[in-house]
This record gives structure tokens, C-alpha cells and sequence, in this order.
């Protein structure tokens, strides 16, 4: 949910969300700056007394709930848990561990424990008044969600998970009052989203269009409000106004296969359905939306217990369930990642992107063969899956296999037609491609209809910038463009070395060294750019440095390529210290190496 590149609900979540309440619910690292808490002094003063045996939990648990294996954490945590259940910090990291792993009605039961020994904790209250919502027992989460008294991040969230109680228990008017005080927080624009889910639910639809309108011109192109505006107005046979919402947000480039749904409903003058079905979905779509923000912002494992939660109050929010993978994907849980996208149902219009990510963990995990195989054929039998094409023709340049990723990449330009804003990428990964498989002509032109669709894009002007100084071609034109590149992207160490190389190809050699420096700064570890600031430090006669980079280059590179450029750099450095050695007569000068004629490749996308 993007406004620009913050959203209202990063802004939402960045206001509100307490670290020190980060660091107490998730069992993280006690920062300095909280380490005299009366938590964190319990912490310390519960592992200072705690046996082998459940310090060894209790720290495993902590270590798996940081990797996201939450299984494990939860498993840790629970048999920690059970040596001492009236400790409050063991039950804490218990249920906070079993709400991430999806376990939900047991973290709720080891919440309601931690909650009995007097402990507060806006967390537990939410995990307990969202079980009692799922169970349709209104009441007891109005009364539940009625403690969170405090003005902070769980707070908000658990007034507006008591508002959908509320429509729940058809009282429409508290709900509304109850967001209407939140409103005067300077919450109103994250508000009307969720105030226009309420309307629908609660029948009263020209309420719904207009607030949901009011979301819509404040994030146009956030395809969850797209849906819900588009959804609304074609149930109420507005077609044609529902097709403007939808042409507006495809016209940016941008694609979902819940929108194409609703865009051949509109179509085919159908309704498409209501959206907030019950007071679980629309409840469900708020911890969603949080839980994409929270992970945006990089607080993954409360956004793991957001997206829990939302799925556990809709189990068919499919959608909500692809966003949970993605984000125990960016994690490394793989195998975790596909057994969700495995129970996206066969009939869901989310099925095909479940599949193209199983693929990509498959390769992900070392499967590249069975990932390929398994692309190929959704594409055979739904040659029109723009990201199925897409995600092949990637997985086929990553496999080096240039000719086929170029067959691909023509499929997916004939699908979008190729002038779409949000083409340019098709054009950069061809010209890669192409590039690689010493098409240059192809290459050089797909990089400049790449930059006509997207002129300030700093990988396409990196990418054909340094193409140009390596050919010796355009060399003024390719430093501008590299320079432009650096000033979009200055922490980018392959950025970087580019514009260290173009010095060093223009003969400013002591500008090539300084930037060069830069770049193996931001990447150490980069085979190629060690090499490429050996080869400067030779041009300026620093010698010995020069072949201590062409080491480090030597030890880095994995694959072999830069190894083998190397290689006769160093002997010829050898050559130069055994022909000292042997010349006692003349001063033995270790680093006398004739200068390289320097063939790097292209630095990786």
C-alpha cells in the first residue's frame, strides 16, 4: 500500500510503533538504551538462575524466532514455557512464538496465562480479543480490547479490531464513533479505508463508494483499494466508472491477478462481489495492510504475527496468504513459503503466482532443473501468465542460458505490447541477455528503448554506460550517464565501480583509485571490483597494492572468470620478483609488472 514510497499505513506504523514494545513482545536483543527496564532486568535475572537445560531453550527459541523458523521457536519456547508456567517472561516469548508459527487458538490460551499472572501486554490482548472475533463472541472482544487504554501502536490496532467487533455485533454506530475519535489522532486518512470495509459490511453502499473514493485519490494505484472502489461501484452496475478506476491503475504498468479478475467481471458487465463479507475479513484486511507495512519497515516478526492473524480470520484470503510467503521467503523459510503457496486452491485467481514462487524457491533451495521444468510448463499451458514468462526468462538468464531467457522476454513483451511505462524492465533483462550472448547490436538497443521508457533509471544507465566505456564507445555520453547513475544510487558499489572504471578508461587515473576505493569499500567482497582497483593501483605505479587486490580478487571470485583474468597479472608480477631475486646487482622492485590490457565483463545486475 504505497503513497509515493511511504505509505499511509508505513506512516501509520512508524508513528506508533513503540521499540521498546518491539524489543519486549518479539525477545530480541535488549538495546543499550532499555537494558536498565524493569523487563529487561527480569530477563537477565530469569537466565541468571534458569538451569542448563532451559537457558538452552530459552536461547535456541530466541535465535529460530529471529530467523523466522518458527516452528522451532515455538517448540523451544513451549517446553521452556512448561518447566515454569508462572514465569511471565517464558509464557511472553511462548505465545508470542506460537502466534508467529500460525498456532493461533495456543497462543491465544498461553496469552489469556500471561494475562491471569497481571502481566500487561497489548499483544496478548490482541491475539485473545482476535480468537474471540473469529468465534463470533462480540462481546467478549469489546470488553477485551476495552483494557487497551494506552495511546500506542497495539492500541490503535486493537481499536480498530474493536470497531469490527462492533459491526459484528450489528452496532454500526459505535464502530463509526469509536473511528471517529481515532480520526482526531491525525489517523483519518489511514482510517477511511477501513471505515468504507464497514459501510459495506454493514449494508449501507453509497457510504462505502464515497469513502472508498476518498482512499482512492489519496493511493490510486494500490491495487487493494483499486479492488474494493471497483468492486463496489460494479455492484452497483456502475461499469463504466469501475472500468476508469482499473484502466487508470493498469495504464501505470501495473498488473494483479485480483484486478484482471474484476476487470473481466466489469467487462462482462457481471458483479464481481462483495468484498468485506463479514466482520473477519474486514478485520483480517487490517492486519494485512499493517502486517505489509510493519514488514516494509522491517519489523518482521510482528508483521508474521499481523499476517497470522489475518489469516487465521480469513483462511480463503488468498491474497493475504501469498503476502505471508513473501515475507518467510525474504526470510529464507523456502520450505515454510511454499507449504503456504501448496494450500493456495486449485479454482484461486492467486494460484498461478502461488506456483511461479514455489518455482523460485525450488531454484532458491538448489533446484534450479525441477524450478525450470516447472516454469516451462505453466507457461505451456497459460502462455498469456505475464508473470510466469517473466519470472522464466530470469531463471533462464540466471542459468545462462541467454538465447532461451530472449525467446521469454519476447513472449512478455508481446503480452504487454511493449510501450507500457513499466516495460522498460523487460527491455533491460533482454538487453542483458542479449549482451551475454554477445548480441550487441540487440543489447545496445533494448538498453535505449529501456532509457526512452524510463530515461532516470540508474540500472539501465549503469548497465549501457559501462557497456560503452569497456567498448570504448560514447565515453562522454557513458560517463554521464554512469555519473547520473552514482547520484541516484551513491551506496550501489557496482554503481560505483562503474563510474571508478570509466575514470580509469579515460586515463583520470587518480579519480579511477579514490572511486574505485569507494567501491570496494561498499563490497569487499566483489572479485571484480577488487580486480578493476588493482589494475588502477598498477596504473599509478602502487605496485605491491595492486597485486595484493588481484589476490583478494583471486580468493573471491567463486566462479572462475575473474580468476583466470587475474592469473597472468600475478605471474607476470611473479616473474618480476624471482628476475629480482636473480639480479643481485639491480635493485630487486617486486611489483615490476607490465600494465594489463583490462577485458572485464559488465558488472551483475
Amino acid at each position: 500500500m504505497a503513497k509515493g514510497v511511504t505509505s499511509l499505513v508505513t506512516q501509520f506504523v512508524n508513528r506508533l510503533l513503540r521499540p521498546l514494545f518491539v524489543i519486549v513482545a518479539l525477545g530480541g536483543a535488549i538495546a543499550p538504551s532499555v537494558a536498565a527496564s524493569p523487563v529487561a532486568k527480569a530477563v537477565q535475572d530469569l537466565l541468571a538462575v534458569f538451569s542448563p537445560s532451559l537457558t538452552g531453550d530459552y536461547v535456541a527459541g530466541v535465535q529460530a524466532l529471529r530467523d523466522l523458523n518458527t516452528t522451532e521457536a515455538a517448540s523451544f519456547f513451549q517446553s521452556a514455557a512448561r518447566s515454569n508456567w508462572d514465569d511471565p517472561v517464558l509464557v511472553e516469548r511462548a505465545f508470542v512464538a506460537l502466534a508467529a508459527d500460525g498456532q493461533i487458538e495456543a497462543a491465544a490460551a498461553t496469552a489469556q496465562r500471561l494475562l491471569e499472572l497481571g502481566v500487561p501486554n497489548e499483544l496478548a490482548l490482541l491475539v485473545v480479543g482476535t480468537v474471540a472475533l473469529q468465534h463470533q463472541r462480540y462481546g467478549d472482544t469489546e470488553t477485551i480490547l476495552a483494557a487497551v487504554t494506552q495511546d500506542s501502536f497495539t492500541a490503535i490496532t486493537g481499536s480498530i479490531l474493536r470497531a469490527w467487533a462492533f459491526i459484528g455485533d450489528q452496532k454500526p454506530a459505535k464502530a463509526d464513533a469509536l473511528l471517529e475519535e481515532l480520526s482526531k489522532t491525525g489517523l483519518a486518512d489511514f482510517l477511511v479505508f477501513h471505515r468504507a470495509l464497514m459501510a459495506e459490511a454493514t449494508g449501507d453502499t453509497k457510504k462505502a463508494i464515497e469513502l472508498a473514493g476518498q482512499a482512492y485519490v489519496a493511493e490510486p494505484f494500490v491495487a487493494r483499494i483499486v479492488e474494493v472502489l471497483a468492486r463496489l461501484l460494479a455492484n452497483q452496475d456502475q461499469y463504466e466508472d469501475a472500468q476508469v478506476v482499473i484502466d487508470a491503475f493498469l495504464a501505470q504498468g501495473l498488473t494483479h491477478p485480483v484486478i484482471t479478475s474484476v476487470q473481466e467481471a466489469v467487462a462482462n458487465k457481471q458483479h464481481p462481489g462483495t468484498f468485506t463479507t463479514s466482520a473477519q475479513v474486514g478485520a483480517a484486511e487490517m492486519y494485512h495492510g499493517i502486517g505489509v507495512a510493519l514488514a516494509r519497515d522491517g519489523n518482521t516478526e510482528l508483521a508474521l504475527v499481523f499476517l497470522r492473524l489475518a489469516v487465521y480470520l480469513d483462511p480463503q484470503g488468498d491474497v493475504i496468504s501469498l503476502a505471508l510467503g513473501q515475507l518467510l521467503d525474504e526470510s529464507g523459510q523456502h520450505e515454510m513459503a511454499n507449504a503456504i503457496y501448496d494450500g493456495v486452491p486449485v479454482g484461486s485467481v492467486m494460484k498461478p503466482t502461488a506456483v511461479v514462487r514455489i518455482a523460485q524457491n525450488l531454484d532458491a533451495l538448489g533446484d534450479r532443473p525441477e524450478a525450470l521444468r516447472r516454469l516451462s510448463n505453466i507457461v505451456a499451458t497459460s502462455p498469456d501468465d505475464l508473470d510466469a514468462v517473466s519470472v522464466l526468462g530470469d531463471m533462464l538468464r540466471y542459468d545462462e542460458q541467454y538465447d532461451q531467457a530472449i525467446a521469454a522476454y519476447d513472449k512478455a513483451l508481446v503480452l504487454t505490447g511493449g510501450d507500457r511505462p513499466a516495460d522498460w524492465r523487460f527491455y533491460y533483462v533482454r538487453g542483458i541477455a542479449n549482451e551475454r550472448a554477445k548480441h550487441w547490436p540487440a543489447a545496445e538497443a533494448d538498453f535505449l528503448k529501456a532509457l526512452e521508457l524510463n530515461p532516470d533509471q540508474p540500472a539501465v544507465l549503469n548497465y549501457l554506460g559501462y557497456s560503452w566505456i569497456d567498448q570504448d564507445m560514447h565515453l562522454d555520453d557513458a560517463l554521464a550517464m554512469i555519473e547520473k547513475a552514482v547520484a541516484a544510487t551513491p551506496q550501489d558499489g557496482y554503481v560505483v565501480d562503474s563510474l571508478g572504471w570509466a575514470y580509469y578508461k579515460l586515463g583520470r587515473d587518480q579519480e579511477a583509485v579514490t572511486t574505485l576505493e569507494q567501491a570496494v569499500q561498499l563490497l569487499p567482497n566483489d572479485a571484480e571490483i577488487n580486480d578493476h582497483l588493482g589494475d588502477a593501483y598498477l596504473k599509478i605505479g602502487r605496485k605491491l597494492e595492486a597485486r595484493f587486490q588481484w589476490n583478494i580478487a583471486t580468493a573471491m571470485d567463486t566462479i572462475g572468470v575473474v580468476k583466470a583474468r587475474v592469473a597472468p597479472k600475478l605471474a607476470a608480477a611473479q616473474q618480476a620478483i624471482d628476475a629480482a631475486k636473480a639480479d643481485v646487482s639491480t635493485p630487486a622492485d617486486a611489483g615490476a609488472v607490465t600494465e594489463p590490457a583490462p577485458a572485464a565483463e559488465p558488472s551483475a545486475p
